[in-house]
């Protein structure tokens, strides 16, 4: 069985994402004292007492917008409530029961679910007591009073909440699930992507560049395999960065490159490979993450039959450092190959896994070092004794030597390539640590 799910909901400014980084325990929601912050819907697992259940954090309902980017923050919120096993209603002691508390709270009864009011900024109950009974006239049970600032309030709520979940013993996951991380450059694809997977409007797609600022898993099930999809908030140059917004943003796109295990860098073929494009995938290289390069609307490019030949030559020139890269040439739009990135996304979290034996991998540099003698240097030569593999994800070989000094980053990627022509390793970088041992060891 999977976990409950737990929606926030409340209209834009009443500490929704303040709850939220405060029961997940981490800064996962952008949160900022400006009304439409947060855009999407954000997941965490949260756990209370022996419970576990994921939370979601959705971006603020105004009932009667005309505004393009909350119109589809409230679609954004009804999909959240659809998907919701309970509801926590959020609304703001300090600005009392306005009209369209009212109108949400219509909403929601419609939804047919628990609904648990919870009244926030309270920081002294005597104080605002009188305000806190005021929103009984809701007509949705009792109010909570909390203070998600002051951490007040919680134990109460949360009780509240997991009485509505039902009895089932929760299963373990018997398999990690892949998390693939989508990252590049604002309006390149990334969310239009997720959406081609999912069918459904899952994260807020618009012409406006960086529209996702947060990054948000979504759980993807293809062919019985379970992945998790963490589309990231558009990465831009440094010098455009000039809301602070956006620097949140970066370093939730970082965070969800170091939580991934695969990275599907989306290109723009209309736009070409770029230098920002090549220092947003040395991200996903430093930080030793599976790489995937999908080129995005290549329906927009007039093609011949050495088309795809040339575009991939310019990619592999500009991403040089990474040669492992897997390259595919996608459709957001018209789902042209969007399919084919689940078989290279098994194929590659394959690659990050794999393991080598020892003794056949001494046999590859054996037969290495036969075909090009280790270097020298003043009348010392590099002997190399032997290698094993310590580690995945990715894929980590110790080679040990008489002087690390003589071992020549040439000769590294040498045996790198050995490796790579025996065992494939496609889409994953391998990492070498040299150690040196005295030949009487």
């Amino acid at each position: 069985m999977s976990k409950p799910i737990v929606a926030i909901v409340g209209r834009p400014n009443v500490g929704k994402s303040t709850l939220f980084n405060a029961l997940a325990g981490e800064m996962i929601s952008i949160v900022k004292d400006t009304p439409g912050v947060t855009r999407d819907r954000i997941y965490a697992d949260v756990t209370w007492l022996n419970y576990s259940f994921t939370m979601i954090d959705t971006g603020g309902i105004e009932p009667d917008t005309k505004d393009i980017i909350l119109a589809q923050m409230r679609e954004q919120a009804e999909i959240a409530i659809a998907t919701a096993d309970v509801i926590i209603f959020l609304v703001d002691v300090k600005q009392g029961l306005i009209d369209a508390d009212a109108k949400v709270a219509d909403m929601l009864r419609r939804s047919k679910k628990p609904i648990i009011l919870a009244v926030n900024k309270v920081d002294s109950f005597k104080k605002y007591e009188a305000d806190v009974y005021e929103f009984y006239n809701l007509g949705i049970g009792e109010p909570f009073p909390i203070s998600s600032a002051g951490k007040l309030g919680f134990g109460e709520l949360l009780d509240e909440v997991v009485s509505h979940f039902s009895e089932e013993e929760e299963e373990e996951e018997k398999e990690e699930k892949p998390k693939v991380a989508i990252i590049g450059k604002p309006n390149v694809g990334k969310s239009s992507i997720i959406n081609k997977i999912l069918g459904e409007n899952r994260v807020i797609v618009s012409d406006v560049a960086g529209t996702t600022r947060d990054a948000i898993d979504t759980p993807v099930i293809k062919d019985g395999k379970e992945y998790i999809f963490i589309d990231t908030a558009g990465l831009r140059r440094k010098s455009k960065i000039k809301e602070e917004l956006e620097r949140y943003s970066v370093i939730r796109a970082v965070s969800a490159v170091e939580r991934a295990d695969i990275v599907v860098l989306v290109i723009d073929a209309t736009e070409g490979v770029t230098e920002q494009d090549a220092k947003i995938a040395g991200i996903a290289h430093e930080r030793g993450k599976g790489v995937i390069v999908a080129v995005n609307k290549w329906d927009a490019i007039e093609k011949d039959d050495k088309t795809i030949y040339e575009h991939t030559k310019k990619l592999k020139e500009t991403l040089s450092y990474m040669q492992y890269t897997e390259y595919l040439f996608i459709s957001a739009q018209t789902g042209q190959r969007i399919s084919k990135l689940f078989d290279l996304i098994d194929a590659v979290v394959q690659n990050h896994s794999m393991r080598i034996a020892t003794g056949v991998l001494n046999e590859i540099l054996m037969e290495a070092v036969a075909l090009q003698q280790p270097p020298s240097d003043k009348g010392k030569r590099l002997k190399i004794y032997y290698m094993t593999q310590v580690s995945v994800k990715p894929p980590t070989f110790v080679v040990f030597v008489n002087n690390k000094e003589l071992m020549h980053f040439s000769y590294t990627r040498y045996l790198e390539n050995k490796i790579r022509e025996a065992f494939g390793f496609r889409g994953t970088p391998l990492r070498f640590i040299i150690r040196e041992r005295k030949e009487s060891e």
